[in-house]
């Protein structure tokens, strides 16, 4: 046997599960592979050809994160209110909402944080306790529309691998998930998919107290993401009682949004090239050139992703896969219009590609305008 150990298979994580986690937040990321003409391609023996095409699949399927604004400014937020959560243990955390529409980005960017969260606590105290226990910074979990209390404790049992987490109260899962917090030195409690809660039924009446209760016990900053939570009530001040009960945990929590990519000024044009110009750096086809999405499909990419990265993100990762499969190595609007992309952003399309066909509106600064003229 050789004594190298494997690379992990980041496309098999479980990132409710602790070392499943880890494996994420500290595995090298895969390497871009290296570009190749069309001629050197062709000259591969069969098996280093598959080879070389299934690394790229697996590269362009994990083409991001990309530093946006929009995931720069919600880092920087985020750095603010975690580290300012070092109080002691008898003062409440505040926690954070990252409230945002789909297709925004803001799992993938939660997600970064948590992973340069627990890089950062490792790197500086490591990997096990002053009392032996080993360290975990980060707990993940997610919510699903059936959650209660008892579902929830359960979770972070899951996540920590716990012996307690197959039998139990609500009230004893929840001290087996603080004991479990206390040891491992938790700092960040990141709670995905809030909005699948059934806010104003009894279950999301019992969460919202719940999440009071680990804000008050637990020494973590409470990470909670999902889509309209304003709406689902997180935040409401007053009201009826219910609504009042929900608002307790909004009075202790900020909310963070990420916005989409605008063309209707020139500032938002210039992030839209710059957020071309950084995929185009990514992309590993034989036939990809300078300019191939930010001069020649800037319009069309906008028009097909409504400036929603991850509708970007779908399209660009399809359309690459198509590309190697035909041998055509390159992104041109023929080849994407035959790749489906999400139902949201094919809906919003028509509205943009008629204002851009009757020249009402564009993706291009004005400086590449001129360029073209």
């Amino acid at each position: 046997m050789s004594g190298t150990a494997a690379a992990p298979d980041l496309g098999n994580l479980a990132l409710s599960r602790k070392e499943d986690f880890r494996t994420f937040a500290t595995a090298p990321r895969p390497g871009r592979p290296e570009p190749l003409t069309g001629a050197e391609l062709a000259a591969l023996s069969p098996p280093a050809r598959a080879a070389y095409n299934r690394r790229r699949r697996v590269w362009h399927a994990n083409l991001g994160p990309v530093r946006t604004p929009q995931l720069a400014m919600l880092h920087e937020d985020l750095w603010d209110i975690v580290d300012s959560n070092l109080q002691d243990g008898d003062k409440t955390k505040g926690a954070v909402a990252v409230d945002a529409f789909p297709g925004l980005g803001k799992t993938t960017a939660v997600l970064a944080f948590a992973r340069e969260f627990h890089r950062r606590e490792i790197d500086e105290q490591g990997v096990l306790t002053s009392q032996g226990h080993e360290r975990w910074p980060v707990c993940r979990i997610g919510l699903t529309g059936n959650t209660g209390m008892k579902d929830l404790n359960r979770s972070m049992l899951e996540f920590f691998g716990h012996p307690g987490r197959e039998r139990g109260t609500t009230a004893q899962f929840g001290q087996r998930a603080l004991d479990c917090v206390l040891s491992c030195e938790t700092r960040l409690l990141v709670l995905d998919d809030l909005h699948f809660l059934r806010w104003h039924h009894s279950s999301g009446t019992e969460v919202s107290n719940h999440l009071k209760w680990i804000a008050n016990e637990f020494p973590v900053t409470l990470l909670m993401v999902g889509v309209n939570l304003a709406d689902k009530g997180l935040f409401t001040e007053g009201g009826t009682a219910q609504e009042s009960v929900l608002a307790q945990t909004g009075r202790r929590t900020t909310r963070l949004g990420m916005r989409p990519f605008t063309i209707s000024s020139e500032d938002g044009r210039r992030e839209w090239r710059r957020l071309l110009l950084a995929l185009e750096q990514r992309i590993v086809l034989t036939g990809a050139y300078p300019g191939m999405l930010a001069d020649d499909l800037s319009d069309y990419l906008f028009a097909r992703s409504t400036g929603h990265i991850g509708s970007l993100m779908t399209l660009i990762n399809r359309g690459c896969q198509r590309a190697i499969r035909r041998g055509a190595e390159r992104l041109e609007a023929g080849l994407l219009d035959e790749v489906k992309n999400d139902e949201a952003a094919e809906q919003a399309r028509r509205d943009l590609v008629a204002a851009i066909e009757r020249g009402k509106l564009t993706s291009r600064p004005r400086r590449t305008r001129r360029k073209a003229d």
